[in-house]
């Protein structure tokens, strides 16, 4: 935590961050095989992976920050998932999951290290000074 001072500094943010916006691309072929409750899914578990990221960063203890990590973790680990279910009912194809599948599994990468750091350090947080 002591090696970034604001949310954009957090690379597993970032790349949560381009996992939603790069997800926005395949949105339309959702809407064409009429799998709204899919897509909303997914928008919501890759929105929250991103969003948990942020909570946990803004409640600036190491213990809370590594809390909402794993739920972050789950819900890039859920995304995961719904693509697997959209290429399953052939709403996108093999590649388009093999490299969604890949940013997600980045994100996922930096989320883990970020937990292992947050373990291993001795900094508590801010609101612990």
């Amino acid at each position: 935590m002591s090696t970034f001072k604001k949310l954009e500094d957090i690379l597993a943010w970032q790349k949560a961050k381009h996992f939603c916006q790069e997800l926005k691309k395949i949105f339309p072929l959702f809407i064409q095989s009429k799998e709204f409750d899919l897509m909303n899914q997914l928008k919501s578990s890759a929105g929250s992976a991103m969003d948990n990221i942020a909570e946990g960063f803004g409640r600036m203890g190491n213990n809370e920050f590594k809390n909402f990590l794993t739920i972050a973790h789950g819900s890039i680990m859920e995304s995961i998932s719904q693509l697997y279910r959209a290429y399953d009912w052939g709403v996108i194809s093999g590649e388009q999951l093999e490299y969604y599948k890949g940013i997600a599994e980045e994100a996922e990468r930096l989320m883990f290290s970020l937990i292992n750091f947050l373990i291993q350090s001795e900094f508590k947080g801010v609101k612990f000074k």
